[in-house]
């Protein structure tokens, strides 16, 4: 069973801007880059708004996610209400657990050792968190809701919070496309879940905690994306009208992104993954000029968006190693930006080499062991 599927120049390359902006925001919240030799290219305020939202990067990853599991179904199996759902898990847990396992030892290990960045360290007036529960609570995915009781505990294990919400969608995906069978009806449950999400953060917007992470704060951004696989594949998108729709959607993504989530929590997060969800329309059938294909730029953003998983999983662990070194906020002014190049450089050297020898031949090994052959269409290359 091979996992050699044809790329997506579209998603890849969407997948790649949006890891880039957690990465920036994990790094400007270790190191401001506001004081740092960038203001010389750019204001203080400009600086901010490029790397504070890197959270908007994340809800992008929930539309693309939803999108692809969507699409990925209707093709393996031949409809929504067709997929198996032993399989269906089984494509899930062979992507995800092999690198969420190295990644939670290698931070259960250097949290045993001292290393600051990885410890469970209660913040005054929440409780303290032992590191088995903290484990336990990412591998059944309700790290959000143990955020939630306990704040932010372990600095490299906070951004687990977005697995758990994605994993919890994706454990009910199957159930209902099983369950209500009729397309109409899967889509309306997804449109609920579209209609949920302001109303659940306008009840929570002074809790980044809550209007963040919850599951209902983030399972419209995944809904957007799945109702797009679903619309794309029944109606012919073209012409002059789609076309400026499509560049009306980057407009649209970019000026929410740059405005900040602060002031916004409502229906900024709404509206990146309605703006992401119809550039995703554009990713079905898609002819890519040769200048566009040919471009080293774009082809290393391509790179780190089929390398998102493992970029995700692993900068934070490079990150916090960073920060034992140089601990937050004593970065000398005059080596923010070197050092910036550094961090991305060891992250994608680190996601490549984990997806290359570690993660992509365990995927193949634990589906070719668990799943019997049959025939199934290529899928789009997503996270499982």
């Amino acid at each position: 069973m091979t996992l050699h599927v044809d790329r997506n120049f579209r998603i890849d390359l969407l997948r790649g801007i949006s890891i880039c902006l957690v990465l920036l925001l994990h790094y400007q919240l270790s190191y401001s880059l506001t004081d740092s030799p960038l203001r010389y290219l750019l204001s203080k305020e400009a600086i901010r708004a490029l790397t504070l939202n890197g959270n908007y990067g994340v809800t992008m990853f929930f539309a693309i996610s939803g999108y692809l599991i969507t699409a990925t179904t209707i093709q393996r199996y031949g409809g929504l209400a067709q997929v198996d759902i032993a399989r269906f898990y089984v494509f899930r847990m062979a992507r995800i657990f092999p690198c969420l396992l190295a990644a939670l030892a290698i931070i259960a290990i250097l949290g045993l050792l001292g290393q600051p960045a990885f410890m469970n360290v209660a913040k005054p007036g929440w409780p303290a968190v032992g590191m088995p529960l903290a484990v336990l609570s990412v591998l059944t995915f309700w790290h959000n809701v143990l955020m939630q009781h306990a704040w932010y505990f372990n600095y490299a294990m906070n951004i687990y919070w977005s697995l758990s919400v994605e994993e919890v969608f994706y454990l009910l995906f199957p159930l209902l496309c099983f369950g209500l069978k009729r397309e109409w009806a899967i889509a309306a449950v997804w449109v609920v879940a579209i209609a949920a999400g302001p109303i659940y953060r306008s009840f929570h917007t002074a809790d980044e905690i809550y209007f963040m992470y919850g599951y209902a704060a983030c399972f419209d951004a995944v809904a957007f994306g799945c109702l797009a696989a679903l619309f794309a594949g029944k109606v012919r998108l073209r012409g002059w009208l789609w076309r400026l729709a499509q560049v009306a959607a980057a407009c649209l993504v970019a000026s929410i992104y740059l405005r900040g989530i602060d002031g916004h929590e409502i229906f900024g997060f709404s509206l990146i993954a309605a703006g992401t969800s119809v550039l995703l329309l554009g990713a079905r059938n898609e002819k890519v000029p040769a200048w566009l294909q040919g471009s080293r730029l774009l082809a290393a953003i391509r790179w780190l968006g089929r390398h998102s998983y493992e970029l995700y999983l692993f900068h934070i662990v490079i990150l916090g190693l960073m920060r034992s070194v140089v601990p937050k906020g004593a970065m000398p002014y005059a080596w923010k930006l070197p050092v910036l190049a550094l961090f991305l450089l060891a992250s994608a050297l680190a996601a490549g080499l984990i997806a290359r020898f570690y993660s992509e031949p365990v995927n193949a090994w634990l589906r070719q062991a668990l799943l019997r052959p049959r025939p199934a269409a290529a899928s789009l290359g997503q996270r499982g």
